[in-house]
């Protein structure tokens, strides 16, 4: 939470707002001076609203709170640079949730290695009826990761990303390799 910054100057003194008749009384002017200390981070805030919703830019606390705005998971390990990644990649992540390259992308944010995903399902046509069904009677979903050392790799997290990245009820197995 953005908080009350010391002697933050600000760029609209309430005082100044006031008619002509207040600007010369100094009760008042003392009185409205003290107000726009208090309000100068939040005018500060609003004139730099974009900035704060700009995952590039965004103050690191801030980042956190733009990440639960779109989903995103984190891990707390990762640099900042990394984070900043998640959260402006996630609107385009979720836009192809569900599909072999949106799950392939959203892996490739959480581990540092190649991904490899085989899935049985699929969609065809046949002009002659009664023709061969694609894809397997039972779905599966296969993700294997080649990283350069598999034990660094958190299996609960990735577990966790898979199942978010999925389709629904399609079971899955995930394999970690040595690259």
């Amino acid at each position: 939470m953005r908080g009350a910054v010391e002697s933050l100057p600000t760029q609209h003194p309430l005082g100044l707002q006031l008619p002509p008749i207040y600007h010369e009384d100094s009760l008042i002017q003392r009185f409205t001076s003290g107000l726009d200390e208090a309000l100068a981070p939040v005018f500060n805030a609003l004139d730099n609203l974009d900035a704060y919703l700009d995952p590039a830019v965004a103050p690191p606390d801030f980042l956190e709170w733009l990440a639960s705005w779109v989903g995103a998971a984190m891990d707390e390990t990762w640099s900042l640079e990394r984070r900043r990644s998640m959260v402006g990649q996630a609107a385009e992540l979720y836009g192809i949730r569900g599909t072999v390259r949106g799950m392939r992308d959203h892996l490739a944010l959480f581990v540092d290695g190649e991904v490899d995903i085989e899935e049985t399902g699929g969609a065809a046509w046949s002009p002659t009826p009664g023709g061969a069904v694609p894809g397997a009677v039972m779905p599966n979903l296969r993700v294997r990761i080649r990283v350069p050392d598999p034990g660094g790799i958190d299996a609960r997290r990735l577990e966790a990303v898979v199942a978010a990245s999925k389709p629904a009820n399609v079971p899955h197995q995930i394999e970690v390799v040595s690259r």
